[in-house]
């Protein structure tokens, strides 16, 4: 049965460590070795693998040490030549099970936050590096608006139950801009309460259900008759597409909030 932890790094990255009780470890975008390393000797436990979601520096920068103590690490992740790490490229609609684990594991191709960024979804468990975060998504850098906001809905497709693990604590931050969209929405009371006291104890916000992102989410709620017309509000238009209200609200953010 898989297991997930997260290891924190920087000041608010997670990097998911994945274990099945066989003393074999696979890790999510490792962008630091040091407290991988820590984690690994404390518990034991050998690194067989790793997932890249994409190529920015906070998500591969523990790649070349973790090589170094484990040489024979299955590297995955896009197929981008930015990842120079990279052993195991993979893409659209393909399965694996990584290195020392049973749990099967299906790509999915979502950019938008980068070109060629990818998650991985087994177990009831989508890893979703920055394209999604609780109550937010990531910024458009080498991607476009329009591709984030399609792999988005294609993230909102998935079951209730998915349990979405982003790669940044961010949700106390984005739950901010979720009550500039919809400040009058009970949902969004009830998990800035929940998210308030899960901080104040230490406790890390994610991963969540996507059931809940689909009910907090502004980034998930683009065809929500309260979120279009915030969305409308702030750029004095109408918006006849939900990519249109992705893009709006996306950049009320980026220009506005952050």
């Amino acid at each position: 049965m898989l297991e997930v932890q997260p290891i924190p790094a920087f000041e608010d990255n997670y990097i998911w460590l994945l274990t099945e009780g066989t003393g074999k470890a696979v890790v999510v975008d490792p962008g630091d070795a040091e407290p991988v390393l820590k984690r690994l000797s404390d518990e034991r436990l050998t690194l067989t693998a790793v997932l890249i979601t994409h190529h920015h520096y906070d998500h591969i920068g523990g790649l070349e040490d973790l090589l170094a103590a484990f040489p024979e690490l299955e590297v995955n992740g896009p197929d981008d030549d930015r990842i120079r790490a990279l052993t195991r490229p993979r893409r659209e609609g393909e399965t694996f099970a990584p290195a020392g684990l049973d749990t099967v594991f299906q790509v999915l191709e979502v950019p938008g936050h980068t070109a060629s960024h990818i998650a991985y979804l087994g177990a009831g468990r989508l890893f979703c590096g920055d394209t999604l975060f609780g109550a937010g998504c990531g910024r458009v850098f080498d991607g476009s608006f329009e591709q984030l906001a399609r792999s988005l809905e294609r993230i909102a497709a998935l079951p209730d139950e998915t349990l979405c693990h982003c790669a940044h604590e961010y949700t106390q931050s984005n739950l901010g801009f979720a009550t500039w969209v919809e400040p009058n929405s009970p949902a969004l009371v009830e998990r800035v309460r929940q998210v308030q006291f899960l901080r104040s104890s230490g406790q890390p916000t994610v991963p969540s259900r996507l059931d809940l992102e689909r009910a907090t989410n502004p980034f998930l709620r683009t065809r929500e008759p309260s979120v279009i017309a915030a969305a409308e509000r702030q750029v004095g238009r109408r918006l006849t597409t939900s990519a249109e209200v992705f893009t709006a609200l996306r950049r009320w953010k980026d220009e506005h909030y952050d």
